[in-house]
Parts: C-alpha cells; sequence; structure tokens
C-alpha cells in the first residue's frame, strides 16, 4: 500500500486543517439531506387510512372471513389492532404485507385503488398450509 507524506485531499494544509475544511460540506449536506425514513414518514400516501381486510381461503383447511384491520400513512402498512402487521405500499398501489397473529403467520401481496383494494395470500394458519385471496376496504 502505497503511504502519502501529505493528504491527497488537502496536500497544502496541515492535518488540523484539513478536517475543518470539510466541516461546512457536512453541514449543508445534513441540513438539506433529510434521513429516507424520516421522508417516508413524513410523505402522506393518496392510500392513507384505516383498512377493513376481509381474507377468503381457497386451498387448505383454514376457516374463511376473518377480518384484520391495517393503518397505511405514506409507504407503510401496518396493524390497527388484530396482530402484527408490517408491509410497503407503493404510489401505483402495490401492496405487500406480511400478517401474525399468535402461531399463523401469512404474506400476501396485491393492489390498493381508490377506497378498495384485492389481491391474494399465502400462510401457515394454526399449523395448515393455506391461500387465497383479500378484499380490502378504506375505512
Amino acid at each position: 500500500m502505497a503511504r502519502f507524506s501529505s493528504s491527497i485531499a488537502c496536500p497544502d494544509a496541515s492535518p488540523g486543517q484539513c478536517s475543518l475544511r470539510w466541516l461546512p460540506v457536512f453541514a449543508i449536506l445534513a441540513v438539506a439531506t433529510p434521513g429516507s425514513a424520516d421522508a417516508a414518514t413524513r410523505r402522506t400516501g393518496v392510500h392513507d387510512g384505516i383498512w377493513n381486510v376481509v381474507f377468503a381461503t381457497t386451498r387448505g383447511n383454514c376457516s374463511s372471513g376473518y377480518s384484520v384491520p391495517f393503518m397505511v400513512v405514506g409507504s407503510r402498512v401496518s396493524s390497527a389492532g388484530g396482530g402484527r402487521v408490517s408491509g410497503t405500499v407503493n404510489r401505483g398501489g402495490g401492496v405487500a404485507v406480511n400478517v401474525s397473529v399468535g402461531a399463523s403467520t401469512a404474506s400476501g401481496g396485491g393492489r390498493l385503488a381508490g377506497a378498495y383494494g384485492a389481491g391474494s395470500w399465502h400462510g401457515i394458519i394454526t399449523g395448515d398450509r393455506c391461500s387465497g385471496t383479500w378484499r380490502a376496504s378504506r375505512n
């Protein structure tokens, strides 16, 4: 590895002066560039609100008609009561979600448009491997 007697970024400066030279640049970048998590939280989306999601089973030995409320804020999907829910929704309404209630887990995807949505899901519900469809309406 090559060693240089002075810094490549500040060849004519002493080490202390070189680091101070970059301080204003870092300060401007810190103020002008919000964190991506903060920006996603602040951004409101056309899909924001509480959605009532009803699941129907088409394969497997699982009950149909269960309802779970989801909350959409910006691009994030979370639980509005009734289990752990995590997921994302894009500007076009494409949604991907993971749900767990007790020992049951499922994941699904689909699309939200206006006040309605639909898609498919698959998972293990009380030990049985099942899949089906879901429909959603915004409250």
